[in-house]
């Protein structure tokens, strides 16, 4: 029962964690109908830039200028890359092309300026660990899943109650009308953009906290892992974001916990478990567990 218990602690822990990374995909999605490739090397910028900033600015210093200069990268790259001619100049599928190859950029000079090292992000939880009841959990996890939940909250909260919110919502609904309503589509866009490279860059420093053994420059790649995440809810829908982060942490960390029982799906089955997830999922609701059917006119 311990074990269980610890198994499906550390699964919540990491499914709060890919949420933050998997509404950065349903956000830039919502808002531009573009799938970033190029969040995993957002994720790793940010963590990049808390390691290499903590020891000088200390680590609450180093996290808020991370997450500022990633979300701003993002937004750069969303503005002047991507939207470079006007925002359906190239077309999403285009503009989707596009970020695999920034992804590559920024990614190559992120791996040589870390090459082999493992970076520490200067959080305050180290390596302390916690008694909750019969279970002994990181204080890192505890604070991922606290974090994780104010922010998540946030997020929807200006879906919901802002302007900004309500734009998006009516951008992802119609374009055309949307723009004919007065909605600033480029800057509403922009700002999506924004904040995905601040979710990201907060989501970096749980996903190399304790127990992780640090920064890494393979680190952006755990991203990929939330990429199933959104797929599964509906690549349109936050609330499925969430879900789909749930069911993949927990998924992971019951084949991690359990793999001596699973050995007979190969040693490396917890790398591809989400995606096996994700596909048993598609073959019974295509459209994710909260997408819809898009209605079209004939």
């Amino acid at each position: 029962m311990t074990t269980l218990l610890d198994t499906l602690f550390n699964g919540l822990a990491l499914g709060a964690v890919y949420a933050l990374v998997a509404l950065g995909f349903v956000i830039i999605f919502k808002a531009s109908g573009v799938m970033n490739f190029a969040h995993g090397s957002l994720l790793l910028l940010g963590g990049y830039l808390t390691a290499v900033l903590h020891d000088d600015i200390g680590f609450a210093g180093a996290l808020a200028v991370s997450v500022l200069a990633t979300a701003a990268v993002a937004g750069v790259m969303d503005r002047f890359l991507l939207q470079a001619g006007g925002p359906d100049a190239h077309g999403a599928h285009v503009q989707t092309i596009v970020t695999i190859g920034v992804d590559i950029l920024i990614l190559t000079d992120l791996s040589r300026r870390i090459g082999g090292d493992l970076l520490s992000l200067g959080d305050p939880w180290g390596d302390s660990v916690s008694g909750l009841g019969p279970v002994t959990v990181a204080d890192s996890r505890i604070a991922a899943i606290v974090v994780s939940g104010v922010v998540i909250a946030g997020v929807f909260a200006l879906f919901r109650y802002t302007s900004w919110g309500l734009s998006l919502r009516a951008a992802a609904e119609d374009v055309e009308a949307a723009s004919l309503m007065g909605v600033r589509l480029v800057r509403i866009r922009m700002l999506a953009w924004c904040l995905a490279g601040a979710l990201a860059a907060l989501a970096a420093v749980f996903l190399a906290a304790f127990p992780a053994p640090g920064l890494e420059r393979t680190t952006g790649q755990i991203a990929l892992k939330a990429f199933p995440a959104a797929i599964l809810g509906g690549m349109a829908s936050p609330p499925g974001a969430l879900a789909g982060s749930l069911l993949i942490g927990m998924t992971e960390a019951l084949v991690a916990g359990y793999q001596s029982d699973l050995h007979v799906l190969g040693e490396g089955f917890g790398d591809v478990a989400p995606y096996a997830v994700m596909v048993l999922v598609l073959l019974v609701r295509p459209t994710g567990l909260f997408g819809g059917k898009a209605a079209v006119r004939v």
